[in-house]
């Protein structure tokens, strides 16, 4: 179980809670956190305290954390935070998809993230220049943090930061459903008051997209694969496909040469993953990669 400090013990009593949203319960299995949604009324409200869980994590022999993408976005969102300041790795909970790539064609796909490791390397050498520019111009455009970091769902589930330059306005996240309101779809604008003149143009060109180089080093991601979901796009998915978020994601694949900002319906984009997942090989991710070259250049679906 998490140990709690004892200075903690007095602060946070067990209380009963109105809201189950907010209730969860942990389990214990093979050092594995395992959080989920419950509808008891007696838990302790402290849970919501990141602080709290951070300080609990650190001291609890829990080799890695898995979360039920029923307790919403916020939830996902701060245990993910309290895992990474603890220095545990956060899951979310979901079946086991039997037919990926890396499992049905193993040494191929190991060729492939072979193939991805050297080329990110190779790519940020090269590009180097160019991130540098963007970077400076950004300081000087839009004072504030040149990255942007972002929970994205990765492989097995596993939750990783995404790295992008920062295309809004410094706080911009914070005001995402705001600006999004019910949108059933992707949530994506194409008019988003909260993006900069040069992001707006960063993004024509998915220059935004270069730092995910760092993630595809840090095996966190592909050069090709399906789409990275957000917290607030996962959460949505019907559960029937949650299990295409145990893919490895990639900065580019069928949704971006395909469609991009043209298909937003979820199921649609889900289903175009699933069929690249299927047909997998590492020639459709060199044809992929080729696609993407005039799509970039093009601007295609790009906001």
């Amino acid at each position: 179980m998490l140990h709690l400090p004892q200075s903690l013990k007095a602060k946070y009593a067990i209380q009963p809670i109105e809201a189950c949203a907010a209730a969860c319960t942990l389990r214990w299995r093979q050092r594995k956190l395992v959080v989920h949604c419950s509808d008891e009324t007696t838990l302790l409200p402290s849970l919501q305290d990141q602080n709290w869980l951070t300080n609990c994590l650190q001291r609890s022999p829990v080799a890695l954390v898995k979360l039920d993408l029923a307790m919403g976005e916020a939830r996902l969102k701060s245990w993910a935070n309290a895992c990474h300041q603890a220095k545990k790795p956060a899951y979310l909970r979901l079946c086991s998809t039997p037919n990926l790539p890396q499992k049905s064609r193993p040494w191929n796909w190991q060729l492939k993230r072979g193939i991805d490791w050297i080329s990110a390397a190779i790519l940020l050498l090269l590009l180097s220049p160019i991130m540098v520019c963007l970077a400076a111009l950004m300081f000087v455009s839009s004072p504030g943090p040149i990255f942007f970091e972002q929970w994205r769902v990765g492989e097995r589930g596993k939750l990783f930061k995404i790295i992008k330059f920062r295309t809004m306005v410094v706080g911009a996240e914070n005001r995402h459903h705001q600006v999004m309101g019910n949108q059933a779809g992707l949530h994506k604008l194409k008019h988003d008051p909260r993006v900069t003149p040069l992001g707006y143009w960063m993004r024509k060109y998915s220059l935004d997209e270069l730092p995910q180089l760092f993630n595809v080093l840090r095996g966190e991601m592909s050069l090709v694969g399906p789409r990275p979901w957000a917290l607030y796009d996962a959460v949505r998915i019907s559960p029937n496909l949650r299990l295409r978020l145990n893919a490895l994601p990639g900065i580019t694949g069928s949704w971006q040469v395909q469609g991009r900002s043209h298909v937003v319906d979820l199921n649609t984009v889900n289903h175009s993953d699933l069929t690249y997942l299927q047909g997998w090989s590492i020639r459709q991710d060199f044809k992929f990669l080729l696609m993407t070259i005039p799509k970039v250049l093009s601007g295609f679906g790009a906001y």
